[in-house]
C-alpha cells in the first residue's frame, strides 16, 4: 500500500506526463493547420502565430514576471538569444511546412531537435558525445538525404530546390527550438520560473513582429480560412501547446519532457496524409523511418 507522499509523487509525475503529451498532440496540428491558409506566407502565419500567443502568454505571466524580473535581467543575454530562436523557430519551421509538405517539414524540424540539443550540450554543457549519438547523427543524416530527394514525381527543377530548401528550414527550425529548450532549461536550474521566462520571452518577440503584419498581412481577411489559421494557430498550438509543456516540465525530468515531445511527430504524419491528403514516395517513406530511428536509438537508455 502507498504512501499518501508517494501517491502525491506519483499523481504529480503523471499529471506532468500527460500535460506533456498532450501539448506534444497540440504542437502536431499546427502544420496541418497552416496548410489551410490561402494567399498568405508562411511568414505571416509565423508572425500572427508568435505575436498573438506570444501577448497571451505574457499578459497570464505578469505576475510571474514581477516576481523574476531581476533574475531574468541577470541573464539578459541567454534571454536576448532566446528571443532571437523563438521568432526564428516558427519562421523556418512554417517555410519548411510550406516548401517541403506538413510530414517532411514536420519531422525533420521536430526530429532532428534531440541531435541538436545533444550538439548543444557537448558545445556548451562539455557533455561527451557518445557512440549512440553517432549512430543517430548517421540514421538522421540518412533520413535527411533522402527527405531531400524529391522523388519520380518531381519533373521539374523547381520542386526538387523546393524540397530540398524545405529541409534546410527544417533544420533551422530544429536547431533554433533545441536552442530554446537548452535556454529553457537553463533558466529554470538556475531557479527562474517557467511561466516569467516564457512571457519575457515571447513577449518581447509579440512586440518585434505583431507591427510588420501591417505591411505582410494585407491578404489575411481575403479568404474565411485564414480568419480560423489566425485564431487557431496562436490560441492552440502556440499557447495552450507551450503551457501544458511549460506545466509537465516542472513535474518531470527535462529529458523524459522532450522525448514525449516527439509524439508531435507522429501526429504531424498521419494528420498530414490523412487530413491533408499528402502523398509520399518510397524514398520519404524510407526518409521518415530513418529519423524516426534515429530519434528511437538517441532517446533509449
Amino acid at each position: 500500500m502507498s504512501t499518501p507522499t508517494e501517491a502525491k509523487f506519483s499523481l504529480n509525475y503523471y499529471t506532468g506526463f500527460l500535460s506533456v503529451l498532450f501539448a506534444a498532440f497540440l504542437w502536431g496540428t499546427a502544420g496541418t493547420a497552416a496548410s489551410f491558409a490561402k494567399g498568405i506566407s508562411p511568414l505571416v502565419i509565423a508572425t500572427i502565430s508568435v505575436g498573438f500567443g506570444g501577448l497571451i502568454h505574457t499578459f497570464l505571466s505578469l505576475k510571474a514576471i514581477k516576481k523574476n524580473y531581476q533574475k531574468l535581467f541577470n541573464y539578459k543575454s541567454q534571454v536576448f538569444i532566446a528571443v532571437v530562436v523563438s521568432i526564428l523557430c516558427p519562421f523556418a519551421f512554417y517555410s519548411s511546412v510550406s516548401l517541403a509538405g506538413v510530414s517532411i517539414g514536420t519531422v525533420i524540424s521536430i526530429g532532428c531537435a534531440p541531435l541538436f540539443s545533444v550538439l548543444l550540450e557537448w558545445i556548451l554543457d562539455k557533455r561527451k558525445l557518445s557512440l549512440k549519438w553517432l549512430i543517430s547523427f548517421i540514421l538522421g543524416f540518412l533520413g535527411i538525404i533522402l527527405l531531400s530527394y524529391a522523388g519520380d514525381h518531381a519533373q521539374h527543377q523547381v520542386v526538387q530546390s523546393d524540397r530540398i530548401l524545405g529541409v534546410f528550414f527544417g533544420l533551422l527550425s530544429s536547431l533554433s527550438y533545441a536552442t530554446y529548450s537548452w535556454i529553457m532549461r537553463n533558466l529554470i536550474r538556475q531557479e527562474v520560473d517557467s511561466r516569467a521566462a516564457m512571457g519575457v520571452i515571447f513577449g518581447i518577440s509579440a512586440v518585434l513582429l505583431l507591427p510588420t503584419l501591417f505591411i505582410t498581412a494585407q491578404n489575411l481577411f481575403d479568404y474565411p480560412t485564414n480568419i480560423w489559421v489566425a485564431i487557431y494557430i496562436p490560441i492552440v498550438p502556440m499557447f495552450l501547446g507551450y503551457l501544458f509543456f511549460s506545466f509537465g516540465l516542472k513535474r518531470i525530468p527535462a529529458s523524459q519532457a522532450m522525448t514525449l515531445a516527439l509524439v508531435e511527430i507522429p501526429v504531424a504524419a498521419l494528420l498530414a496524409v490523412v487530413v491533408v491528403g499528402e502523398s509520399l514516395t518510397m524514398h520519404s517513406y524510407l526518409g521518415l523511418i530513418l529519423i524516426f530511428l534515429c530519434v528511437i536509438v538517441l532517446t533509449k537508455k
